[in-house]
């Protein structure tokens, strides 16, 4: 039987990857490339920076906060989820989470709450902005994001209440009793007899309501921001 030698390497002969030629002395291919590389990165990049810029402008927006009428003096509004789901829109859902978790991060340094309210934050934002950027990068239209920003607010609604009752109230609760919690809703509504009540007709309406707003916020400005961003898209 004849013998089958490896067929010699001829330096100049092209290599094919893929159905791409590449020379070994990179002469053909090797610069269309690294140009394609050196793009990528560039998109990494910018959209890196941009993640960051929207996490500082949410990180602003959590000090600029609001009492809500006919809720406990406690329950307060803000719009940091606003950056938050700009991002998950335009440069995709772990996007937007990474904002939620920068921005919560550096508030911690100037807590109130001992790191409670950030992290009860940071669950329901996360939870909002990325079911909506989810929704959104499997049906990418206007209807998507609807449906999107929809499901994912009624998301954060419910299980803010779960979020509040074995996470956050049983941490306030080493500093303020339950009954004193009770009694500021009963303030509002004499019929709230316990939490459960409390959480069902105060603060899931209310968190579902908020998610509600940024949505229409975010809708209102997004056209206006998107050619600023969008190159950060991948």
């Amino acid at each position: 039987m004849r013998a089958r030698y490896p067929r010699k390497f001829n330096e100049a002969e092209p290599v094919r990857f893929r159905c791409r030629r590449y020379s070994p002395d990179g002469r053909k291919g090797y610069h269309h490339m690294s140009s394609i590389i050196n793009f990528r990165s560039k998109i990494t990049v910018r959209k890196m920076t941009t993640t960051a810029i929207l996490a500082a402008i949410a990180t602003v927006l959590m000090y600029f906060e609001f009492p809500v009428p006919l809720m406990p003096g406690f329950i307060k509004l803000d719009f940091s989820d606003l950056p938050a789901l700009i991002a998950a829109f335009a440069l995709g859902p772990l996007s937007g989470v990474v904002v939620c978790l920068l921005k919560n991060s550096i508030h911690l340094f100037a807590t109130t709450s001992g790191g409670v309210g950030e992290l009860c934050n940071f669950l329901l934002s996360a939870t909002f902005v990325f079911i909506a950027g989810l929704v959104y990068k499997k049906m990418n239209n206007l209807k998507g994001a609807v449906i999107g920003s929809f499901i994912g607010a009624f998301a954060m609604a419910i299980f803010s209440v779960f979020v509040n009752y074995y996470i956050v109230y049983p941490i306030y609760t080493n500093f303020m009793p339950m009954e004193a919690i009770i009694g500021m809703y009963k303030v509002i509504n004499p019929n709230v007899n316990n939490i459960w009540d409390a959480l069902i007709w105060f603060n899931m309406p209310f968190t579902f309501i908020k998610g509600l707003i940024n949505v229409v916020l975010a809708f209102l400005i997004y056209k206006q921001l998107s050619p600023l961003i969008k190159g950060a898209k991948t």
